[in-house]
């Protein structure tokens, strides 16, 4: 592979699955995907308080129920949907049900979520065999 043929593939992120630029379908960009999380994140928080769970784990139970339920049948998160995201598999097609599961149990380790890959997709993305795309 030729060093012009290397920088064309690295032009933008998503060049390598086959994705857009910009637009839909293209590679959710770090700020709405930070963004997304946060509401994700907030929206469980208030949950746990309104309900007044006892446990510290209770949050991250609700976080990761809520991803996998809604991942699995909306293709998103609250915060996803909310920012115009989706999950989807590399092909665009709906993830099913065990890639929004392995794909939130990485998550909830926080670390595969912080390391990306020149796609911008966290090991979890990669190892569930996922992109978070806009809609």
């Amino acid at each position: 592979m030729s060093a012009s043929a290397s920088a064309s593939e690295a032009d933008y992120p998503g060049r390598r699955l086959g994705r857009p630029a910009e637009g839909p379908g293209s590679v959710a960009r770090t700020n709405r995907r930070l963004a997304a999380i946060g509401i994700d994140f907030a929206l469980c928080a208030i949950i746990y308080y309104a309900f007044f769970f006892g446990s510290d784990w209770a949050s991250l139970a609700i976080f990761a129920g809520e991803q996998i339920v809604l991942v699995t049948l909306l293709g998103g998160g609250v915060g996803h949907l909310l920012l115009g995201l989706r999950v989807v598999r590399l092909d665009g097609r709906w993830a099913g049900w065990w890639r929004p599961t392995v794909r939130t149990l990485l998550l909830c380790l926080l670390i595969p979520a912080a390391i990306w890959d020149r796609d911008q997709r966290g090991l979890h993305d990669v190892f569930a065999g996922t992109v978070l795309i806009r809609r």
